[in-house]
């Protein structure tokens, strides 16, 4: 993990304060000054959320239900971020794939970001700040009971639904990424 030089911090605050403008029903108890004010108190949380941006994530604050402390920004692109699919569940599944194992896995992009994936409640809070994954979907944290039998879960939104799936955690597609989320 690295700092950010100057004008890539200055790009990123001007991206985030555009799209947080732009979006204040996902965060109408929020001002930007004080995100603002508590990013810059914390430069290696700007590293993370430009790497959510620049894997096409849009992250942007959002108000969750049981997350009051500080700042939660959460990838709100339409679809799952373009730059984080295709990829299977984690490390052991990547591992495990025996023939045309992805280049990648969630759990690891996610760590390596300083980011974790949504939980299913994050995800359907999400839900209900607008209309999200309608064409692809996206690996949320899955329990240890289920993950230790090979599986993992996954959500998308369709028929004005959200719906929860299983997978093998090895297994990845075109149209299946995952959303990060970053405290502050």
């Amino acid at each position: 993990m690295a700092l950010l030089t100057e004008e890539q911090q200055a790009e990123l605050l001007a991206n985030l304060k555009t799209r947080f403008g732009k979006n204040t029903s996902r965060h109408p108890n929020t001002d930007w000054q004080s995100v603002e004010k508590k990013l810059l108190a914390h430069p290696e949380k700007l590293w993370s959320l430009n790497e959510m941006e620049a894997s096409q994530g849009e992250p942007d604050v959002v108000e969750l239900e049981n997350e009051s402390d500080g700042f939660v920004f959460v990838d709100c692109a339409k679809e799952s971020p373009k730059g984080r699919r295709s990829v299977c569940y984690d490390h052991a599944a990547l591992e495990a794939r025996k023939k045309f194992p992805p280049e990648d896995s969630a759990i690891h992009m996610a760590d390596e970001m300083g980011i974790t994936l949504l939980s299913e409640d994050q995800y359907r809070a999400l839900q209900k700040l607008g209309s999200f994954d309608l064409k692809t979907s996206s690996w949320v944290q899955t329990p240890e009971a289920i993950r230790s039998k090979g599986g993992a879960l996954f959500c998308d939104r369709r028929y004005d639904a959200v719906f929860v799936y299983h997978n093998g955690a090895d297994s990845y597609y075109a149209a299946r990424g995952f959303r990060g989320v970053l405290k502050i």
